[in-house]
């Protein structure tokens, strides 16, 4: 049998993850960050209940062991076990007998899509309530009905986890992926999936940057991190958001808040330059944990990337984003384009020329000799024409590579060769 692909892999691992009932809190994060620890090693942290973390507050714990709705013969019409979808996320337990007429007030359904269970939640109101299929509701008899959810919502932590991948400068890159999603695949165990193997990959090429990778629950994970972290924010210099990862949409990147920071120009070359059909959409504070990272306080560069975006594909938030609708080819391509941009990222120096006045002669240091038989010997030779002319220790190599036209790879091997060469430092 052959090995699997990358692509398969992170499939395998999307199908893994998917029946866990996680939320912002609780045993199914813990159980999530368990399986990802196989991967790659991983550092958790509980964060205790009423922790203060910036203008929010650590909630208290939720778990859940079983729900069900059930009818007067005992079937249950509503089953937990089936889906974890099936129960409004941070539903109070609840214990009762009510006719149909009162039940229908906590039942939640998508009237356009009547064969799909909806994704609701209520994490900071006490509610309780149940999802199911439009069509299932519609073939309910009147009658009584036995409720029975049973959870608890008391003091606990909040939890989440982060790996690193050691670089050359303790700069760091945030790589962040939300993991409080039940039942979800594509938004977004397909991100966790992408970000664990990026990590992998990441590892093996010993990257200039630091990477720092965030495994935490959406919007209370990325606050909580930033409130426990502010002695690091200054080392962070790029950022990207994961999730979406896996459909069969084009690449989305969504630009950071400053909207030319270094990770958008990086993104926004490599994405044109790879001729992948793409989209680049402008910031707005609504969407991911990039509207975290980028508040005005914290100002991060940080983008998102996805797929299609939230909220941008029917089965979003939906039982029908299912690992079948996450593709290993789309997974390896979002990953590929990950690897190329952190790539370009970690090699985008800026250089002095030691030679400013008048071209220097390429040709006695044998550079243009060592260039001799390649195909691309023309764009070699005009890679290492315009590094000189760029490096006056303003313009990095992106610079060059736009401002010329040219590949990144080519500029970079220039400025490799021009350095080893003498003529130009960092």
């Amino acid at each position: 049998m052959a090995p699997m692909t990358a692509g398969e892999e992170m499939h395998a691992l999307v199908e893994r993850l998917y029946p866990l009932c996680r939320s912002i809190t609780g045993d199914g994060v813990r159980a999530t960050l368990r399986i990802v620890d196989e991967y790659v090693p991983l550092e958790v942290h509980e964060v205790p209940t009423g922790t203060q973390v910036l203008d929010w507050t650590v909630p208290q714990e939720w778990n859940i062991r079983d729900a069900y709705v059930a009818d007067a013969d005992g079937r249950r019409v509503v089953d937990f076990a089936a889906s974890s979808l099936h129960v409004l996320g941070y539903s109070v337990p609840v214990s009762a007998t009510m006719p149909l007429d009162e039940l229908r007030g906590h039942l939640h359904t998508l009237p356009d899509q009547p064969s799909w269970v909806p994704y609701r939640t209520s994490y900071y109101k006490p509610e309780w309530g149940f999802c199911l299929a439009q069509e299932t509701l519609d073939a309910l008899p009147d009658g009584e009905y036995e409720v029975r959810i049973d959870s608890t919502l008391a003091d606990g932590h909040l939890t989440y986890a982060e790996h690193v991948v050691p670089g050359q400068v303790p700069d760091e890159v945030i790589v962040s992926c939300h993991v409080c999603h039940p039942s979800l695949a594509n938004d977004n165990m397909a991100g966790v999936a992408v970000a664990v193997f990026l990590a992998r990959a990441l590892a093996e090429r010993k990257p200039y940057y630091t990477y720092r990778f965030l495994f935490a629950p959406g919007t209370i994970g990325a606050i909580t991190w930033l409130a426990r972290n502010a002695e690091r924010i200054e080392r962070v210099k790029h950022g990207l958001v994961l999730a979406c990862a896996g459909d069969p949409g084009q690449l989305t990147y969504k630009r950071s808040r400053r909207g030319d920071a270094e990770i958008d120009r990086v993104m926004r070359h490599v994405l044109t330059t790879s001729e992948r059909p793409h989209r680049i959409t402008e910031f707005t504070p609504y969407g991911y944990d990039e509207r975290q990272f980028c508040s005005p306080g914290f100002d991060l560069g940080v983008g998102s990337l996805s797929r299609t975006p939230y909220a941008g594909y029917p089965e979003y938030h939906t039982s029908a984003d299912n690992p079948d609708l996450v593709t290993p080819g789309a997974l390896e391509d979002t990953l590929a384009l990950c690897t190329e941009a952190f790539s370009v990222l970690d090699r985008n120096r800026t250089y002095v020329n030691l030679s400013p006045y008048g071209e220097p002669q390429l040709g006695r240091r044998g550079l243009y000799d060592a260039l001799g038989g390649r195909s691309d010997t023309k764009q070699a030779q005009m890679a290492m024409l315009w590094v000189l002319s760029l490096s006056d220790g303003e313009h990095g190599l992106l610079d060059v590579a736009e401002r010329s036209g040219l590949p990144f790879d080519a500029v970079a091997t220039a400025a490799g060769a021009l350095h080893d060469a003498g003529l130009i430092k960092a």
